[in-house]
């Protein structure tokens, strides 16, 4: 089984050559992809030295910022392109554990989509603030009320997909591309009717670098997602209408996945 974890990067100078040599001699079997738009830091660099030092070390180089969802699609591509079975997720800033990624690895057997959890039993966060845990517990219960989705940590970037998942969710209709991606991901991999699993992981808030987390970015998360969820709504109406009005067909299994 190949598996290779995607690394976005942006101005992670500071941490790359750090978490990129935890994560090799965690699992020395997995390979890694630095994606990198543009860093004026010199992060593209640095990934590229590290990519001549170690032949599991990959770098794709973007020119412009185009934001978190474009970078994993970009990343994505490239993987499926050179036959992975396991295409992950994973920050580069040491929030994510690669001492941690052997629980999602253990998962994958039982699921098509395993994401590494804050928010269920014996996952934590490490150096937040109160007011930041309660931001990102109030997004995620918002996404579940909103889009009907059953996951604690719907906004959680440490994740592991099957070859096949990616390749069911039809990754040329993702628009996406800030924050919001992870979201969007989860919810068409549960309405395709696959499986999505948790498991608890310990997050730790970044030491070196400035977080790309902003309240900008939280809000257009947020508009984001009232927008996908009340378009649900108003379309789970519509086929309730049709499925009852006189003369209407029976509603077609499987429909409101679509």
């Amino acid at each position: 089984m190949r598996v290779v974890m995607v690394l976005p990067t942006y101005n992670e100078a500071a941490n790359l050559e750090w978490i990129v040599g935890r994560l090799r001699r965690a699992h020395p079997e997995v390979d890694v992809l630095v994606v990198d738009d543009g860093s004026p830091d010199g992060t593209g660099d640095l990934a590229d030295a590290l990519a001549a030092a170690d032949p599991a070390v990959h770098v794709v180089h973007r020119t412009v910022k185009a934001g978190l969802g474009a970078a994993y699609l970009h990343g994505f591509a490239w993987a499926l392109g050179r036959g992975y079975d396991v295409v992950g997720e994973m920050d580069a800033d040491g929030s994510h554990q690669p001492e941690q990624l052997h629980r999602l690895l253990d998962a994958l057997p039982e699921a098509d989509l395993v994401i590494g959890s804050r928010w269920v039993p014996g996952g934590s966060v490490v150096n937040w603030p109160l007011a930041r845990e309660a931001l990102s517990r109030g997004g995620n219960l918002y996404v579940r009320a909103l889009l009907g989705v059953r996951v604690r940590d719907a906004t959680a970037g440490f994740r592991l997909f099957h070859r096949a998942t990616l390749e069911r969710l039809d990754l040329s209709q993702v628009r996406s591309s800030g924050y919001v991606f992870q979201a969007d991901l989860v919810t068409r991999t549960l309405r395709a009717g696959m499986r999505v699993r948790e498991v608890p992981i310990e997050f730790v808030e970044r030491v070196r670098g400035e977080s790309k987390m902003s309240g900008a970015v939280a809000t257009e998360s947020l508009r984001r997602i009232t927008v996908w969820g009340l378009r649900e709504r108003r379309e789970q109406l519509a086929r309730r209408w049709d499925a009852v009005r006189p003369g209407a067909r029976a509603p077609v299994p499987g429909a409101d996945l679509d």
